[in-house]
């Protein structure tokens, strides 16, 4: 007689393991091996025993999240936020800066000999600064509480979408984070504050501005609450839509921040760099490493409002800059006429495409510089090669797509000659970076 067995169910206990961590990788979060695979886990230490859930489990390694640290390291620190153990933001607060700092130059060495396949030069000295109060740009989360019937406002959980609802935090600059509690209040008052999305706040020049992302269509009643929370906080205060739409409630100055004794205008959804210092000393070094004379004519793509390009028309013979979006390329020309720089031009183009056709790419450059986001430049990388400019300065975000991008100049001839960190994020595991590249 035919007998049936039912396959057993997969359990769907999510599953709980032990081991020791051996590293860190750039993001600053362990990794260890459980059963001869790499389990990666944040809030962990190399030398630490830890108790991990694994959170997703994939065939080669696996991601857990941090359940109990059995035997700690002997350099973990206690986090500085209260929030720190919920908030996804500022994860390797258990570390300190100078660890940090070693784990993410020992990250970026590493991703260029594993994945470019490139041994670099040894480091530049990394760029930091203050590792507290350093943020003049932010997003706050905020959301509707359908079982408090209230609006809460934070920033995304640890390993999750939900939300940490926070009363302040401590790497905002201190006017934003001053914000949080009123613009709660403010929130809460509303009809319509179930159709709330976000909020960006960002420290101009001039004072404060805030992006409050709406997808309906607030009545009079909110729009004018809105405008009383913003003169209360002496603030300019703007709209978006579901549609992109940006609208002033309350504007009283063209925002704008300070450059190298430049000044460049932003608008409300604009990308500026979130810390200053490091951003001026970012440029510094990025015009240093790239050596400019008066004889030179520089390419600056993924040029945005003109961060670099401005900076390096004052140097240049002449700068062009190009952007993918056609509203920061208006104020990168804008920027330029505002403080008397007549040789730099603009133009937008998809630099994700085919750019070879394009007028300015048919051009002859002496430099290049490049400051793409996270993606990386994966797309130009061989027309900048074939442009065969003396130098190459590549500014990163994401040293992943920084090592794979490096390999397209070195095979073309090209040496990697400087390489350093920025501190731009402190006590978070994003890594930025610049290299410089050298022909022959």
């Amino acid at each position: 007689m035919a007998q049936f067995f039912k396959p057993q169910k997969k359990s769907t206990q999510p599953q709980r393991i032990e081991f020791t961590v051996d590293s860190l990788d750039h993001h600053c979060v362990g990794v260890g091996r459980h059963q001869g695979k790499a389990i990666f886990v944040e809030g962990a230490l190399p030398g630490e025993r830890v108790k991990v859930r694994i959170l997703d489990d994939k065939k080669q390694y696996a991601h857990g999240a941090l359940q109990q640290v059995v035997t700690p390291a002997a350099n973990r620190i206690d986090p500085f936020c209260a929030h720190y153990r919920e908030c996804g933001g500022c994860s390797a607060q258990h570390l300190s800066e100078a660890d940090q700092q070693g784990a993410k130059e020992a990250g970026l060495v590493s991703l260029f000999e594993r994945l470019g396949n490139i041994q670099p030069p040894p480091l530049e000295p990394a760029l930091n600064g203050e590792s507290r109060s350093y943020r003049r740009v932010c997003r706050l989360a905020i959301k509707f509480d359908k079982n408090g019937r209230c609006t809460r406002v934070g920033f995304r959980r640890r390993q999750s979408n939900d939300l940490v609802e926070i009363q302040g935090c401590p790497v905002l600059a201190e006017p934003l984070s001053a914000l949080i509690n009123p613009l709660r209040d403010c929130l809460n008052r509303l009809k319509s504050q179930r159709e709330l999305g976000h909020a960006e706040l960002i420290q101009a020049e001039q004072g404060i501005l805030m992006l409050l992302r709406h997808t309906g269509r607030p009545n009079e009643t909110d729009r004018a609450m809105l405008i009383e929370f913003a003169q209360d906080q002496g603030i300019d205060l703007y709209l978006q839509a579901a549609d992109e739409q940006i609208e002033p409630l309350r504007q009283q100055f063209q925002p704008s921040y300070s450059l190298d004794g430049l000044s460049l205008a932003f608008a409300p959804g604009d990308f500026i760099q979130v810390n200053g210092p490091i951003n001026q000393a970012m440029v510094n070094q990025a015009l240093n490493w790239l050596d400019a004379t008066p004889d030179d004519k520089v390419l600056d793509l993924f040029c945005g409002i003109g961060n670099f390009t401005l900076p390096l028309a004052r140097q240049a013979r002449e700068v062009v800059g190009v952007e993918g979006d056609l509203a920061m390329v208006a104020r990168a020309q804008e920027n330029a006429r505002r403080n008397g720089i007549d040789n730099a031009r603009f133009f937008k183009a998809d630099l994700s495409g085919d750019i070879k056709g394009m007028s300015w790419a048919r051009e002859g450059f002496d430099l290049v510089l490049l400051d793409p986001a996270r993606p990386g430049a994966l797309e130009v990388m061989s027309h900048v090669a074939a442009l065969s400019p003396k130098r190459v300065v590549y500014v990163s975000c994401n040293p992943v797509t920084l090592a794979r991008d490096s390999q397209v100049l070195v095979k073309q001839g090209y040496r990697l000659t400087r390489l350093g960190m920025l501190d731009m994020f402190p006590h978070t595991g994003h890594l930025e970076s610049m290299a410089l590249f050298e022909r022959g």
